[in-house]
């Protein structure tokens, strides 16, 4: 096997990487991934360097991995800046990194993407992963780079020298409900009550709500869209990570992934929530409002999602990272990781005591957020 470094994405055809992908993860798709470089939202100006992964032998493409050398923490989900300071405080350098990721994407999925021909043969699997890690520690060890982090998999990437570092996400999960009031009807009686009041009160504001495809959206509507995106990093100071020209590629090129959600009231766009579909779950990303209204964060990102995920049979809803009242909205705490190799021996050995420690505390609380629950007792767990 040989591996080749891409300083950019669309150096590897769209329809290889895609092949790998799977119909339930539109947020690794070649095309979310040229716009944020095509859009210059991502690239060494920005502080981050593309070094996508192709790995093939003599029959042709074996796997193919994002990658990112990486000049600051920004955009991961995952928070190591304390790992950097200590790097800085001891005279030693902790950028450049290496980062296994989707930007400014939390989304738990594959990382390393191995080709059909070997899904079934776990052996071939442990064998082009065992190069891959190798090869990709030689190539980070020869550009001087301080460690490697892949974020978010769903496989496991553990081995010797490895710390895995454990989250909490909140997600929900489709019981077969035939509608919202059916979903209210597995909860408690109390939680019901609050959640209708939550909604009635948002109802009272004359609000009219659109589900619209990205590729059906007219210049006035993506116009209205990115500033209510901008808006949200506007409030905090913060200029936006992603620019309006990856929205404009995004409505191009994945039209039938992109579900947009436009609030309107006496005909003005006032907010907007941006989501993916994927074959079995929705992925809410990007929010904001131009009015800040009391209940309406809910009922855009959480309660329309969660009918839309009834209406068009998806079994999962991931609202996006962190948010515990999430909780008490339905969605269950579900157990993320990540997975770092630090070149340096003392600093890894500091890393991984450390990620062990928060792993204990980070389990507990999510034994105690179980309790927060509003499910029925019988149905406070996934299924």
């Amino acid at each position: 096997m040989q591996i080749v470094f891409e300083n950019e994405i669309a150096r590897i055809p769209a329809a290889q990487w895609d092949a790998l992908v799977g119909a339930d993860m539109p947020l690794m798709q070649h095309a979310f991934l040229h716009a944020l470089e095509a859009s210059g939202s991502v690239a060494p100006q920005t502080g981050w360097e593309p070094r996508h992964v192709r790995i093939h032998d003599d029959k042709g493409v074996v796997a193919v991995a994002p990658g990112y050398i990486k000049h600051h923490s920004y955009g991961e989900y995952v928070f190591d800046w304390s790992w950097a300071e200590a790097y800085h405080r001891n005279g030693l350098a902790y950028y450049p990194k290496y980062v296994t990721a989707i930007p400014f994407t939390p989304v738990v999925g594959p990382r390393l993407l191995i080709a059909q021909l070997h899904q079934n043969d776990a052996g071939r699997r442990q064998g082009v992963q065992t190069f891959y890690r190798q090869a990709v520690m030689a190539y980070l060890q020869q550009n001087q780079c301080s460690s490697w982090h892949l974020l978010f998999p769903e496989e496991s990437f553990a081995s010797p020298g490895w710390s895995r570092r454990t989250g909490t996400q909140f997600h929900w999960y489709n019981r077969g409900y035939r509608d919202f009031d059916g979903f209210l009807a597995g909860l408690s009686a109390s939680r019901r009550k609050s959640i209708r009041k939550e909604r009635q009160r948002v109802a009272h504001y004359g609000l009219h709500f659109d589900w619209v495809c990205g590729g059906d959206m007219g210049e006035q509507e993506k116009t209205a869209f990115y500033r209510c995106y901008a808006a949200t990093y506007t409030k905090r100071g913060q200029a936006p990570y992603l620019n309006a020209a990856f929205f404009d590629l995004l409505w191009r090129t994945m039209p039938a992934a992109t579900r947009i959600l436009l609030v309107r009231r006496a005909g003005a766009v006032i907010a907007a929530s941006l989501f993916f579909q994927g074959e079995a779950s929705l992925f809410g990303r990007y929010w904001g409002c131009l009015e800040s209204l009391p209940g309406l964060h809910f009922e855009a990102c959480y309660y329309r999602g969660i009918e839309h995920c009834i209406a068009e049979g998806l079994k999962h809803f991931d609202a996006g990272a962190q948010g515990e009242h999430k909780l008490l909205r339905g969605f269950e705490p579900v157990t993320t990781q990540s997975y770092h190799w630090i070149d340096h021996p003392e600093f890894a050995q500091a890393v991984d005591d450390y990620v062990q420690q928060e792993a204990a505390a980070v389990l507990a609380y999510q034994d105690n957020a179980r309790d927060y629950l509003p499910y029925k007792k019988d149905q406070n767990k996934q299924d």
